[in-house]
């Protein structure tokens, strides 16, 4: 049951896909935060598609190591959000003032091999997830969307402005670019829906402590866990998938953005409810890397060597994108602080700590 101060329950803050990647940071700035951890409940379900809990543990891994970290608890329930009964469940015991849903499979490259699996789980999921908060007078939420949304970019730096939905690359896309679509139409129907979708650029980096981080099942699908596998001798070499892009080196170029500060625009955007209608933000740096200066800079945090080989271009990724991020800095007041130096010190780390990750041992 959620707890009470003074005789009354506490309020709650519901992440979806909480002991995630993004989740897991999040929760750990709102329990690092003393006004929002005093003030909430911190609420978490997951299925641990994307989560690694300890035989005999109770909790996710990364959960418990943040409880660990602040001296704070974290409740946490082991469920997937396309059961409408479990999730009614924790509904029922907890006074929800507001959901923040990361619960989606997330690899632009596997939802290329496996749509229908993308479109169960992301779209299915989320419609019951938004049905069940309707049902409990829940109109709050905070949407984890993606920069994906935007296809093939018109112009560069994206903008909220610039169109969505045309030319989507990969199922990936599309299940955010739907959702999205079904939020807006909620948010019209409906007065009293708040909906503010933050579309992410690319995540990287770790949590200062180094005790938490990005820690894939399996062969990393995105470039910094790929890197950091490589050279703390996980993977052999990296991939480079396309070296004849339009760009200046010819591979890729992506605008990447440090998880805690990723986790700090969460938090001000909680400041945002009740905001009438749906809003996109960016979130992002507005700052485009390629992929060999990602390896570059990788190379210089942790002093290794990148083996590396020039390969053909993935299905799905396009040449590059980037953000404006202005309406991030006038809307929410905030800002990316870290530095590319940041985001691989940090992924350095983690990933130099916990070799196998939050797994002890292969």
């Amino acid at each position: 049951m959620g707890t009470c101060t003074n005789g009354v329950m506490k309020q709650a803050i519901l992440l979806t896909g909480g002991a995630g990647y993004v989740g897991s940071h999040t929760v750990a700035a709102l329990l690092e935060d003393p006004v929002k951890s005093e003030q909430y409940d911190i609420v978490v379900i997951d299925n641990l598609v994307n989560a690694y809990r300890a035989p005999g543990q109770k909790k996710p891994e990364p959960l418990r190591i943040i409880e660990e970290l602040t001296g704070k608890s974290v409740i946490f329930y082991d469920v997937n959000i396309a059961d409408g009964a479990k999730l009614q469940e924790v509904f029922d015991k907890h006074s929800v003032h507001c959901v923040i849903h990361f619960a989606a499979l997330k690899a632009v490259g596997e939802s290329v091999e496996k749509p229908l699996e993308y479109y169960q789980n992301n779209i299915t999921g989320t419609c019951t997830l938004l049905d069940t908060m309707r049902k409990n007078g829940v109109y709050n939420l905070i949407f984890s969307s993606s920069c994906t949304v935007y296809g093939d970019p018109e112009r560069l730096p994206l903008d909220e402005s610039h169109a969505t939905g045309r030319g989507l690359s990969s199922p990936y896309a599309r299940t955010k670019h739907y959702c999205e679509t079904i939020c807006e139409d909620l948010a019209v129907s409906d007065k009293k829906w708040s909906i503010i979708s933050l579309r992410y650029f690319n995540p990287v980096g770790a949590h200062a402590s180094g005790r938490i981080g990005e820690d894939p099942a399996g062969i990393p699908n995105n470039l910094m866990p790929y890197i950091a596998q490589v050279a703390v001798g996980r993977l052999p070499s990296l991939s480079v998938f396309g070296g004849d892009y339009p760009t200046p080196d010819g591979s890729g170029v992506r605008d990447y953005i440090h998880v805690a500060d990723l986790a700090a625009g969460h938090a001000r955007a909680l400041a945002l409810l009740p905001r009438p209608g749906f809003t996109a933000v960016n979130l992002g740096t507005g700052n485009g890397y390629s992929v060999l200066q990602m390896i570059a800079a990788f190379e210089k945090a942790s002093g290794r060597k990148i083996p590396y080989k020039i390969v053909g271009r993935r299905a799905g990724d396009i040449a590059a994108n980037y953000a404006d991020v202005s309406l991030s800095h006038k809307l929410l007041g905030w800002s990316a602080k870290k530095t590319l130096d940041d985001m691989c010190a940090d992924t350095w780390r983690w990933q130099s700590n916990n070799p196998n990750g939050f797994k002890k041992s292969s």
